[in-house]
């Protein structure tokens, strides 16, 4: 009977494996061959480095017939120092075992520094785009995000929750929501998670959750995806939506934190400068507009009003983060409690990053009067919407909450130009494959 342990795999590798001197045995890929004559470069791509080695027919006397480029294979070697190389070792090979050969060669120049392709022909070949260290090392650090939100929410006694995806209702509505057929009745793709999670804070008081989010709508910008990631929270017994505005300032703060600690090798190959983080300054929607000089007869910010307000927030308080408050209530969810000062506004709020909104929160109606009063403002039938309301009629405590986008988060944080670059599959308008 075979015996399975919990020690290290022959595949793993670590850089505090490789000290000079160390006998060392991994699988890797051969990311690039240098002949030099009378010895090879053989460059060997890990699942996070991209180490030297060195082959000549002394140390290692297999022959290299058949080895190339995209090879995967199993070394043995003994690791050099070699100031000159990536983290001053190298390996010099005494063996290796070629375990698969590719079939074609890379359709991109997957060992150049930069791969140096359009968008689209990274789209066309992403499964082997990814394979780039700078391409790759982009969803390291969506691993950091996540894994630092998740770190920090269960810190605080938030409870991870897992909702439906297939769902009844939008929590949106309108007309970007992605309908399907389930079984004999009408079903839509989630475009939040908002329902579930406002019903699990009456016993839970804190959830979160990180899942895919859907919209349809049809755009084709830098910034939209028809599915992204949401890291979505919620929380009871607010006061107001400030402390949910605090909430996510102190996880922003963790997450940062937590991406220094844990992610050094890939910020510094993406040359990442992240955010430094204090109070964040916060602006009312009308507010807003008198900055950026605009009359009082508009609803909502345009991504140019985004950009703007960031450049202010950074020349005014030196931060790369700033809220927007108090939205026009018409143009917020029916589910967005009015301020109680003027009823034309929203306990709602964005949260802009270096021109871009990466979140929408605020405070949520838990009073049932209240909240049939404002479905019929939106002209929605109580009957659409029965499972919600019955969180309200069984009663509900005081709370707010946030949804996040992933990638946009991910692509402020590197400086990316798309959000396609920030998504492991894009699905947008054009791509519903790979």
């Amino acid at each position: 009977m075979q015996k399975i342990s919990g020690s290290k795999t022959i595949h793993e590798i670590l850089l505090s494996d490789l000290k000079p001197g160390a006998e060392v045995n991994f699988s890797c890929c051969v990311h690039k061959i240098r002949d030099m004559g009378v010895f090879s470069f053989i460059i060997l791509r890990t699942g996070k480095y991209i180490l030297q080695s060195v082959y000549d027919g002394k140390s290692c006397v297999k022959p290299m017939d058949g080895l190339c480029e995209g090879a995967y294979i199993n070394i043995t070697g003994t690791v050099k120092e070699e100031k000159r190389a990536l983290y001053g070792i190298e390996i010099l090979l005494a063996d290796f075992e070629i375990l698969s050969l590719p079939a074609a060669q890379y359709p991109l120049h997957v060992s150049n520094r930069v791969l140096d392709c359009s968008l689209d022909t990274n789209m066309e070949y992403r499964s082997v785009a990814l394979r780039h260290p700078l391409e790759r090392a982009v969803f390291k650090i969506s691993e950091g995000v996540v894994s630092g939100f998740r770190e920090y929410m269960i810190k605080e006694g938030f409870t991870e929750i897992h909702t439906p995806k297939i769902v009844s209702a939008g929590a949106e509505g309108g007309a970007n929501i992605f309908k399907l057929k389930y079984f004999d009745k009408d079903a839509y793709l989630a475009q939040s998670p908002q329902f579930y999670k406002q019903t699990c804070v009456a016993f839970f008081d804190r959830v979160f959750e990180v899942a895919p989010v859907y919209r349809a709508e049809k755009h084709n910008s830098t910034r939209h995806l028809n599915e992204y990631i949401g890291l979505d929270f919620e929380m009871a017994f607010i006061r107001d939506m400030s402390d949910v505005m605090e909430t996510e300032t102190a996880m922003l703060k963790y997450v940062v934190d937590y991406l220094k600690a844990g992610y050094e090798h890939e910020l510094k190959l993406l040359g990442a400068e992240l955010p430094e983080i204090g109070e964040i300054p916060s602006l009312t929607f009308f507010e807003a507009l008198d900055v950026l000089g605009k009359a009082h007869n508009q609803f909502d910010l345009d991504p140019t009003d985004e950009v703007r307000l960031c450049k202010y927030a950074k020349e005014e308080f030196d931060s790369d983060f700033i809220f927007i408050t108090k939205f026009p209530a018409s143009k917020r969810p029916f589910y967005a409690m009015n301020s109680k000062d003027d009823d034309k506004l929203a306990e709602s709020f964005d949260l802009l990053f270096r021109g871009l909104e990466i979140t929408t929160g605020g405070q949520r109606i838990h009073d049932y009067g209240e909240q049939l009063e404002k479905l019929k403002k939106y002209n929605i039938e109580p009957e659409e919407l029965g499972a919600y309301l019955d969180i309200h009629k069984y009663g509900m405590p005081p709370h707010g909450g946030l949804g996040i986008g992933l990638e946009r988060l991910v692509m402020k944080l590197l400086n990316l130009q798309n959000i396609r670059q920030a998504s492991l599959f894009p699905r947008d308008i054009h791509h519903l494959d790979p």
